[in-house]
């Protein structure tokens, strides 16, 4: 078996090292000589090392690796591996239909998708999934249970459930169905005549769903619209072409790559008659706003189409194809970088450029290049795509950080829908003062860890204190700074009364209205949302960002 292995190793090198005799001169020798080194040293070392060596193993380390060495988007994708690389792209996959995670170490359903048999067949978010088709699951693993969900569409699989206010666990049973997730989340009105889009990724189909979320706002009377792209981490250059169609005329430039090879060169431009090219615009952007999002928020801005709002983004500039490799294996990697069109490139980290440790650094503002919008306002390369109006994104108390991660949020969400049938509209929906009491009583009998970064702080304090002997002098002090944030932790349900307050409500709403719910729930206490909405209620406002 061993010898086997060497010999399909060695004949796959092989034919790797003479395909590359057309390169000829010095680089064509490198490669030949690097790959001679490593089919011998593969070779010597698994006959001689001590121990049986797992060949898929120790090639696939080599591997991933090498094009760790790279960047952090070149991969390769096994045969084991294509069908969750599918599913990422195309955002389909045979299943349940439903997001289910660890919570208080339990196989815990996060939340169903709405239609899909999870939902149909009554799983609610908080219910434990003990066993799958009889197979007991506290020994498995996140990436095994969820191999165990999948399967072909049409065929069965039972669940065995614990749910929250039942004695006894039950069975139920579904019928996997294709599971298509839609890359626009939310959409709605957000107020009389402003709609709001929430797209979350662009997966098959992005551009039309926006589409036909645009046009059924407009229906409703929507003469505004927010696009919402924040946390968006991108997908299908197609579909970011189609995307900005919908907001940008036929016949304009979205996007050009540049690579190595010729075929890597193109220019995308928008393919269709525009949905609407005159309607008011806000994107809203974050850190997490990457790739395809970054294209679609650089077009609008680069055309001076819309406004943007929120933070700087991602600054992912790099386009990744995939190429075939035997045995249903796929290598994807970086071929381009992407120009928006204005012409810059927006990529924020140069790895080409690597520092003597194998780190990488982010392009300094001074080699920044400055290039101009279709109305001359100036923008910048090299680091993401900067908001015309800045938002800071909306920060919480560490305690009330320790509160979710615990899972206190999630599990009185659950105890509250078990008593409460049904609740008002998400943004209807207000917890009283006489429930937020309820709450509190429910937490002073739960047992949790309540640290805080100040905690931390003192913790550091007494150990640099103790290293450079100065806490004899300083131990009384520090023991009054304990107890005063011992105090105030005391009181923190009461502090932080309308944070908590708004997270319970997020929560409890997605007991009921799901993913949509949790959007819609959040809408009004969302400062990024309430500045986008600002600007498109004053035309002098928008008009003046755009022509500044």
């Amino acid at each position: 078996m061993k010898r086997t292995v060497i010999g399909v190793v060695g004949v796959a090198l092989l034919a790797g090292l003479f395909s590359f005799t057309w390169l000829g001169g010095d680089h064509s020798f490198e490669i030949s000589r690097n790959l001679d080194i490593f089919t011998t040293l593969y070779r010597e070392l698994n006959t001689h090392y001590v121990d049986e060596i797992s060949s898929e193993e120790i090639i696939g380390d080599g591997i991933n690796a090498m094009l760790k060495s790279l960047d952090p988007y070149a991969a390769y994708i096994s045969e084991d591996d294509i069908e969750d690389y599918r599913t990422a792209t195309t955002g389909e996959y045979g299943g349940i239909g439903a997001i289910v995670g660890q919570r208080n170490k339990a196989n815990t359903v996060i939340m169903p998708y709405i239609g899909y048999p999870a939902h149909t067949a009554g799983l609610k978010i908080g219910d434990e999934i003990l066993e799958i088709d009889h197979q007991n699951l506290k020994e498995k693993s996140s990436s095994e249970i969820s191999e165990l969900l999948k399967g072909q569409p049409g065929s069965e699989i039972v669940l065995t459930v614990k749910r929250f206010g039942k004695e006894k666990p039950f069975d139920v049973t579904l019928t996997r169905s294709k599971i298509t997730i839609d890359n626009v989340m939310y959409y709605g009105m957000y107020n009389e005549s402003i709609g709001f889009i929430k797209l979350t990724d662009f997966t098959t189909n992005a551009g039309s769903e926006v589409k036909n979320a645009l046009d059924s706002l407009k229906s409703v009377g929507a003469t505004k619209i927010i696009l919402d792209l924040r946390d968006n981490p991108g997908g299908l250059l197609d579909e970011a072409v189609k995307v900005a169609n919908v907001f940008v005329e036929q016949g304009k430039e979205v996007v050009s790559t540049k690579g190595k090879m010729a075929s890597s060169n193109k220019t995308y431009t928008t393919p269709y008659a525009t949905s609407d090219s005159e309607i008011p615009l806000v994107v809203l952007t974050s850190r997490a706003t990457a790739s395809a999002a970054e294209i679609v928020s650089g077009v609008v801005q680069d055309y001076d189409r819309g406004v943007l709002v929120g933070t700087r983004t991602f600054g992912k500039g790099l386009v990744q194809a995939t190429r075939p490799l035997p045995y249903n294996s796929q290598l994807k990697i970086t071929t381009a970088k992407y120009y928006i069109p204005s012409g810059r490139c927006i990529q924020a980290i140069d790895y080409s450029h690597k520092n003597e440790d194998g780190s990488v650094g982010k392009i300094p503002d001074s080699l920044k290049v400055a290039f101009k919008t279709s109305k001359g306002r100036t923008v910048y390369d090299g680091g993401g795509i900067e908001p015309d109006i800045a938002v800071a994104s909306q920060k919480f108390s560490n305690l009330l950080y320790n509160m979710v991660s615990q899972n206190l949020i999630f599990d009185y969400a659950t105890a509250y829908a078990f008593k409460h049938k049904s609740i008002s509209s998400p943004r209807q929906f207000e917890l009283t003062d006489a429930e937020y009491a309820e709450f509190v009583k429910w937490v002073d009998g739960k047992e949790f860890n309540l640290s805080s970064q100040m905690d931390d702080a003192i913790k550091i304090l007494v150990e640099m204190a103790k290293k450079e002997k100065y806490y004899e002098g300083m131990e009384s002090a520090i023991d009054k700074l304990r107890a005063k944030v011992s105090t105030l932790k005391e009181n923190y349900l009461e502090t932080f009364k309308d944070d908590i307050t708004y997270m319970l409500e997020e929560e409890i709403v997605s007991r009921y209205y799901f993913h949509s719910g949790i959007m819609e729930a959040s809408l009004d206490h969302d400062p990024t949302v309430a500045e986008a909405a600002r600007i498109l209620s004053d035309s002098q406002a928008y008009s003046e960002i755009l022509n500044q």
